[in-house]
């Protein structure tokens, strides 16, 4: 096959697409699109853009603080070839993602860089944003969305800090439309606060952000201290959500397809339950809170319950002095990753309750 001409709009078969295939190429009508409707004249933000961090787990693993973890991880990779990422946890619902292969580049990003001034994500991330019309990608890992669950607290902490600072150095530095939710080891909230002091105001780093899939009291007194340091920044806070098929409530769920639907709802629908009702809002009604991935369709349902609840046993939340909808409607944000859009009726009117 010929090699594509750059900036050419390239007539490709769709067997040919694959995980080698330009981006630009995949994503050349949403650049025509992007012109015909004249995104040029809007300022828009993809707050959910994903790289697979996997593919630099090498270069991620150097910056990890331990020098004992740090060796053995670097070790790890360099005698075990063809091994999994050092220290991640992971689930076995990943390998449905690609549908069979029907979704090529979530299988990998193998598409040729020559570039080499700048990190390979940086150029794959300007591919995308000028295909699409965005002005700024915030963007987000992967794998490491599963570190809630993993069985050693102390690996959170370690990845987490060794990714914050290898985005800093390979991505934000490299491009400023490149944006970072720098991510928080939230099972140790001491250590949550050093990454705030030690992120805020840095380049690229826009805010924060948890991966909600975990089993961890968002209410609990020890994250007070944590939340009113985010406040001060006025940097906003993020739950980004992910499935976990060996959750007890969605063990019976058989399809994947399922799973995904629900999988992705529940951990935010929990979280922003015990959010709320703990008076999370009132006591810190200056931090600004988004729901990442979980679409938008559970929030009319979590308002509506909620206050259905709430209306009949109030004294449960005596710091409310408000609907938790209210609370949703004013103090939360939402991506709209999904937006479930076959009623259209439905979505109008999810965007009129969450005032979009």
């Amino acid at each position: 096959m010929n090699q594509p001409v750059v900036g050419v709009p390239q007539m490709l078969p769709a067997q040919v697409i694959d995980t080698s295939t330009d981006s630009r190429e995949i994503l050349r009508h949403a650049r025509i699109a992007a012109r015909r409707r004249k995104l040029e004249d809007w300022f828009v933000v993809d707050i959910d853009a994903h790289h697979v961090e996997t593919v630099s787990w090498n270069e991620v693993v150097q910056y990890i603080d331990d020098p004992v973890i740090r060796d053995q991880a670097m070790f790890f990779h360099r005698d075990r070839i063809g091994a999994p990422p050092y220290g991640l946890n992971g689930d076995l619902g990943l390998r449905y993602q690609s549908v069979g292969g029907r979704i090529p580049h979530q299988d990998g990003l193998r598409e040729k860089v020559d570039d080499m001034s700048v990190h390979r994500d940086v150029t794959l991330t300007r591919r995308a944003m000028d295909s699409l019309g965005i002005d700024n990608m915030v963007v987000f890992p992967t794998p490491m969305l599963f570190l809630g669950l993993h069985p050693q607290p102390e690996m959170e902490i370690w990845l987490s800090r060794a990714y914050n600072k290898w985005m800093q150095e390979k991505l934000l530095s490299a491009d400023d439309r490149i944006k970072f939710l720098a991510v928080l080891p939230f099972h140790t909230p001491e250590e949550c606060e050093q990454i705030v002091k030690e992120c805020a105001g840095r380049k690229g780093i826009i805010g924060f952000s948890i991966p909600s899939t975990r089993h961890s009291p968002v209410h609990h007194n020890k994250y007070m201290r944590l939340y009113r340091m985010i406040e001060e920044t006025g940097m906003p806070l993020s739950f980004h959500a992910g499935y976990h098929w060996d959750d007890p409530s969605l063990k019976t769920v058989n399809r994947f397809l399922g799973m995904h639907a629900l999988g992705f709802a529940w951990p935010n629908m929990v979280h922003c339950t015990n959010w709320i009702l703990n008076g999370i809002p009132v006591r810190f009604p200056k931090l600004k809170v988004i729901w990442i991935e979980s679409g938008i369709a559970w929030a009319p349902f979590l308002m509506q319950r909620l206050d259905d609840q709430f209306l009949m046993r109030p004294s449960e939340a005596p710091h409310l002095k408000q609907l938790p909808s209210e609370y949703m409607r004013d103090h939360c944000w939402y991506t709209t990753q999904p937006m479930e859009s076959t009623n259209l009726k439905a979505l109008e009117c999810t965007l009129d309750m969450i005032k979009a």
